[in-house]
């Protein structure tokens, strides 16, 4: 069993690149009235008590969604109402609560997750009959036995832990089987700054696969040759067309809050073409 808890990190700067991104492709698919399923791969928790002995630990959230102050940034507009009430209550929701909080009749979740603990929290914080569905399956081979799905729509995200530096390998060839299976798919993959030559290895992986219309978007916090995740980012497969607009409004000033040294650390390319 690996050791990585997402209680330790729940609400830091990573996880808000990860939920806006998240929450701006929820709403885009919802502008039509056709059910969705929601994939997600390495579910965790659903929620975090920022007041945990685990949070207050290693204090992330305060270098991330509380240095946002009141959230009230022109943008963050969705990702504020998704966890302002979770906030004043010193908790912090994770992408598969933020998704399941949005279903619509007809869309699904389908919540993978395989440590013991984690799973029952999220079974808890998350599972609902016929709505929400929650799996002690490896998110992975979930993922492909569920694809393509009856709806023809899926959102899925892929958020390893990377323990497994094999992961970053992994992670491509999933994609590439995911969207083999359906093509259509929005496929986002959540990936962690610490050693960049790592991710410049996982882009150029992704651009020779098949997948085509791949855009990054990142959000760093300090410089590369400092120790620690100084950024991370979400490589997105068929992102909506106003993504990459999006992100240029709105995160320049998310990424001068949580800089360090406010500087602007910000990534919006195109990886593959449509």
């Amino acid at each position: 069993m690996l050791s990585y808890q997402h209680h330790y990190h729940a609400g830091n700067h990573a996880d808000v690149i990860k939920h806006w991104v998240l929450l701006e492709c929820i709403h885009y698919l919802q502008k039509k009235n056709k059910p969705f399923d929601y994939i997600d791969t390495h579910a965790g928790a659903g929620l975090y008590r920022l007041d945990s002995q685990a949070a207050l630990k290693t204090q992330e959230s305060l270098a991330g969604v509380l240095k946002l102050g009141e959230l009230n940034l022109p943008g963050l507009e969705h990702y504020q109402r998704a966890v302002q009430s979770d906030l004043a209550n010193n908790q912090y929701p994770g992408s598969p609560l933020l998704a399941k909080r949005l279903l619509r009749e007809g869309d699904k979740a389908w919540l993978f997750e395989m440590h013991p603990q984690t799973l029952r929290e999220l079974r808890d914080h998350c599972e609902e009959k016929r709505k929400c569905h929650v799996q002690a399956q490896d998110g992975f081979r979930g993922l492909l036995r569920l694809l393509p799905t009856a709806s023809r729509r899926a959102l899925v995200l892929i958020d390893p832990s990377y323990e497994i530096k094999e992961d970053y390998q992994t992670v491509v060839d999933i994609m590439a089987k995911a969207y083999e299976k359906m093509p259509q798919t929005v496929i986002l993959l959540w990936y962690p700054v610490v050693e960049r030559a790592r991710i410049n290895t996982l882009e150029a992986s992704i651009k020779k696969t098949n997948m085509r219309n791949v855009q990054l978007f990142e959000l760093g916090v300090d410089d590369d040759d400092n120790p620690g995740m100084t950024a991370s980012g979400m490589i997105a497969v068929n992102p909506p067309w106003t993504l990459a607009q999006s992100f240029q409004a709105t995160l320049p000033n998310v990424a001068k809050r949580l800089s360090q040294d406010e500087k602007q650390r910000l990534r919006s390319e195109v990886l593959v073409p449509e």
